[in-house]
């Protein structure tokens, strides 16, 4: 960039404004809120905090957005991230999917969550009436190591499957 030789001052002695741009400052700004904006955004997903079983799968196409029942490791169910009890359940989705009984219902459960809970909740779904209700998973990794079971075992008994 070249500087003025007289410091600023034309022929006639008076002042003249510097007729540039320093857009530095700005491009420092600017990188700096896309980097806050590039690691606050993940965080942002979800807002129950659900460890999801991992699975080697390929993503559906989605149409429409897909209502969301989510369990957590409490066996607590979430509709759309608000707390509900699972006798509302049927009500308040027919309520939000508007009686399209053919809306997609993605069901999240902690991956500690029995067996038997997580059926509950799809038997819940699925005898209310709707049709495409299916299990979600974290699709970022293969299988994932087994959890160990909550019953213990009763002394003199031998365990199931040895």
């Amino acid at each position: 960039m070249a500087a003025p030789l007289q410091g600023g001052r034309g022929k006639s002695g008076r002042y003249r404004p510097m007729a540039e741009i320093n857009v530095t400052p700005m491009v420092d700004v600017m990188l700096v809120l896309l980097i806050i904006f590039m690691v606050t955004a993940p965080l942002m997903s979800s807002a129950v905090n659900i460890d999801l079983p991992k699975v080697a799968a390929t993503p559906i196409n989605q149409d429409s957005e897909p209502l969301k029942v989510q369990v957590n490791a409490e066996g607590k169910v979430f509709l759309q991230d608000e707390p509900i009890e699972l006798p509302d359940l049927v009500a308040k989705l027919a309520a939000i999917a508007k009686d399209q009984k053919d809306r997609r219902i993605f069901v999240r459960g902690d991956r500690t969550n029995t067996y038997a809970r997580m059926l509950e909740v799809m038997a819940t779904i699925i005898q209310g009436g709707f049709t495409k209700v299916a299990l979600m998973t974290d699709p970022s990794g293969g299988p994932a190591a087994p959890v160990p079971a909550a019953v213990p075992a009763t002394p003199g008994q031998r365990p199931p499957g040895r």
